[in-house]
């Protein structure tokens, strides 16, 4: 039993050893074996891999792939006419070089993202001192970019190379500072209500010219129709009267007889009308009295 408990022992520690030896490097990563704090080897092709186990030798893995930089806490930057913009940005980077980027930056990625926000912060103040805001926001946006770019790999691959590239710097937004903001916010508000106040009143101005104009256009209509009504209401009662005084001309008591009906109906045309004459003594009736009604019975 005793030669089996050593045997199983034996085993253990053996496996326990072979795996501290064996590590396999991811084909996302680098893999960077130290010996006594110093860079051993730089293994940049995945598979597994074997050293010698701790504390002799170690492994650090440190990714290959291309890392994203973007901005946490951006901080206020004066342009060429001394406004205070807000610039938030972000970076594509790669480290290319992992014994470069341990001995120079550090052991793992972040450090290398602090130290590299800190130069791409400082290339954007300097080049942002160069540009208006205008230029900023539009014309000279791209160049700005390129520039910070340029100037960021000057750093990074100076006299002491960091071992990483970095492949693109981007403004993603520029504003002003939040107080420079709500300046220009009420600013263009008020602007806003000027040209609404003014274009109401330009529109009330043309709607009390269009009703203006519209009432004398129905003023002028409405007497034309009047003058060309009376003209032909005169026209007419001219030829009525000239059939009138035709037709009468031919049988005078007719005529008069005529009249006097019409008379009559325009006097007698309500029931409750009381009228108290003298039939015989006015001529008002001269049509009810035996010769004045026979003649024109005699005429039918």
């Amino acid at each position: 039993m005793n030669r089996i408990g050593f045997f199983a022992a034996s085993a253990l520690i053996a496996l326990a050893l072979l795996s501290s030896m064996l590590f396999v490097v991811d084909q996302r990563q680098f893999g960077v074996v130290y010996a006594l704090g110093q860079i051993k080897e730089v293994i940049t092709e995945p598979g597994l891999n074997f050293k010698l186990p701790p504390p002799f030798q170690n492994v650090s893995y440190i990714d290959k792939r291309l890392l994203t930089l973007d901005i946490t806490d951006p901080e206020p930057m004066l342009t060429l006419e001394k406004q205070r913009v807000v610039v938030d940005w972000y970076v594509r980077w790669r480290i290319t070089d992992p014994a470069a980027y341990v001995r120079n930056v550090g052991l793992d990625e972040q450090a290398g993202a602090n130290q590299l926000s800190r130069v791409v912060r400082n290339a954007f103040q300097e080049e942002i001192n160069k540009v208006t805001v205008r230029e900023l926001l539009s014309s000279k946006r791209e160049k700005l970019m390129t520039d910070v770019k340029r100037e960021v790999l000057e750093v990074v691959k100076g006299a002491k190379p960091w071992g990483v590239d970095v492949i693109d710097v981007r403004i993603t937004r520029a504003d002003y500072v939040e107080a420079i903001t709500e300046s220009v916010y009420r600013r263009m508000e008020a602007e806003r209500k000027r040209v609404a106040n003014e274009l109401r009143s330009t529109g009330a101005a043309e709607g009390e010219k269009i009703r203006a104009d519209a009432d004398r256009q129905r003023e002028i209509t409405i007497a034309n129709a009047y003058r060309d009504a009376q003209k032909i209401k005169g026209d007419g009662d001219a030829q009525a009267a000239a059939i009138y005084g035709e037709s009468f001309g031919r049988d005078p008591q007719f005529a008069q007889f005529y009249r006097s009906l019409e008379a009559y109906r325009a006097t007698f045309n309500k029931k409750g009308d009381v009228m108290v004459l003298d039939p015989q003594g006015t001529e008002f009736f001269k049509a009810f009295r035996g010769s004045g009604a026979a003649a024109p019975a005699g005429k039918k």
